[in-house]
């Protein structure tokens, strides 16, 4: 048998321990609902008829304040919830369980929003494709000859072809050979190590003049004049003239390299920006 002491020292303890719990709830590191409010009631009215002295009745004071902080605690959670339309797993997953299969279908439909359809041939898509291919006419009625105009066929003398820019002013051969010759004359004046950086070369005053230097340079490298020195990695190019032509270059398989000469490089090496 318990006396009289060692009972209220045990009703004390308990009181604590649920003050502890409370205060645990109020700064919302537990769950309101873990606190089983008619227990601890039933524990308060246990203890409540042998507590004699102030501090025994300020202790069972501060459990009735705290369990009504729970409370409004927990008030507010169901609020919460019942606001956000918020349903409980455990409750959803009963319902699943209980549910048919046609009525979680029904669910399953009446929530579907598929992204994608299916398309297939219907009788009537086929219809109306015999429609369309009975409306169109003969083949030989849709793709008829168109009639050629006839132009008639004349000459031209090389002047015309000079004036007109197709050729130029000297045999070809004749011109590239003083295209060479600058060449060498320009890498002895502002070059470097026999070579000399590619737009300094083609460069000049009007677009038009660079592109034919650029379409002449393409030639004293393929018939041997001259050669490519690209580095891939600082980016650059540089031509370097042979002081003979190499004939092997016009019998050997060489690799092909294409050079852009656009308007807005040419823009750029005339404002000296580099390319």
């Amino acid at each position: 048998m318990q006396t009289q002491k060692e009972h209220k020292k045990l009703g004390r303890e308990k009181l604590e321990r649920i003050i502890e719990m409370c205060n645990a709830i109020e700064n919302r590191t537990v769950d309101p609902f873990v606190l089983n409010i008619d227990e601890i009631i039933g524990v308060v009215k246990e203890y409540f008829p042998h507590w004699e002295h102030p501090d025994e009745l300020n202790l069972d004071s501060e459990v009735l304040h705290h369990l009504a902080s729970v409370i409004k605690l927990q008030s507010e959670w169901v609020k919460h919830r019942s606001t956000s339309l918020y349903t409980d797993p455990f409750l959803l997953e009963e319902r699943i369980k209980r549910a048919s299969k046609q009525e979680l279908l029904d669910v399953f439909l009446g929530a579907w929003h598929p992204l994608i359809e299916f398309e297939r041939i219907s009788l009537h898509s086929l219809a109306e494709g015999l429609r369309y291919w009975e409306a169109l006419g003969p083949i030989g009625e849709r793709w008829k000859d168109q009639a050629a105009d006839e132009v008639a066929t004349g000459t031209t003398s090389r002047e015309e072809l000079v004036a007109q820019r197709v050729l130029g002013d000297k045999e070809f051969s004749e011109e590239l050979e003083c295209y060479w010759h600058e060449l060498k004359v320009k890498v002895a004046e502002k070059g470097q190590d026999g070579k000399i950086d590619y737009w300094e070369f083609i460069g000049a005053d009007t677009y038009e003049e660079t592109v034919q230097r650029a379409f002449l340079t393409s030639f004293l490298v393929t018939y041997g004049y001259a050669t490519l020195e690209i580095d891939r990695l600082e980016e650059t190019i540089h031509i370097k003239p042979y002081d003979k032509p190499r004939t092997q270059a016009l019998s050997v398989q060489s690799t092909s390299v294409p050079i852009v000469v656009s308007f807005e490089d040419w823009q750029k090496w005339k404002r000296g920006d580099g390319r």
